[in-house]
């Protein structure tokens, strides 16, 4: 299986280690998702939105090829090449006020487009999937919210904007999204557990 890790977070992947006010748990989850795939003999490809400086603000010039089924971006074509390839994608990002981070939103908004990702016979009508050979999508995302608060009552609004708004929409019906709650309150013990979790989860991923 080949995976696609979409990873954002404004310190990198490489701040995966223990560094005051250079650190993040969400680089440390990829470099354990890494493991844990390496692990099961899976191959991996890491786009990171911000070492890329991608941007995510769909432009005058994106919106007009968007409405013709295209992408004039190298940079959103590269992606679009790397997306198509995958058999799996993971998104890890930390939840920042209750949804994702910009770069990942526009990740969205202007990767996946018209005649890539879907066809819409009948505007407005029922979207037809493109991406045949994407079995499922994978969410992981520290937030600082405690995990049933985001639940019950702020009612996922990231989760029902990735899954039921983006990718359930398109076709894919494997969904799993993990919540890493209280993330700031986490000592030592609790987030060498999350990793060690992190690890086994995609070590058994099978699609």
């Amino acid at each position: 299986m080949h995976a696609l890790v979409v990873f954002d977070h404004p310190y990198g992947r490489e701040a995966h280690t223990n560094v005051p006010h250079n650190r993040s748990l969400s680089a440390a989850l990829l470099a354990e998702a890494l493991a844990g795939l390496a692990a099961a003999g899976h191959s991996a490809d890491v786009i990171d939105l911000a070492a890329d400086g991608f941007d995510p603000v769909l432009s005058a010039d994106d919106l007009r090829a968007w409405r013709h089924d295209a992408a004039v971006d190298p940079r959103v074509l590269d992606y679009q090449q790397r997306l198509a390839a995958a058999d799996h994608v993971v998104f890890i990002f930390p939840t920042w006020w209750m949804s994702a981070p910009a770069a990942t939103k526009g990740f969205l908004d202007r990767v996946l487009t018209p005649g890539f990702a879907f066809d819409e016979p009948t505007p407005g009508g029922a979207l037809v999937r493109k991406l045949h050979s994407l079995r499922g999508v994978t969410v992981l995302t520290p937030m600082t919210t405690p995990t049933p608060l985001y639940s019950l009552w702020f009612a996922r609004p990231g989760h029902r904007m990735l899954f039921r708004g983006t990718f359930a929409l398109i076709g894919i019906r494997n969904l799993t999204w993990v919540t890493i709650g209280r993330s700031s309150a986490r000592g030592a013990s609790s987030r060498a557990r999350v990793l060690a979790r992190t690890r086994r989860r995609f070590a058994r991923l099978r699609g």
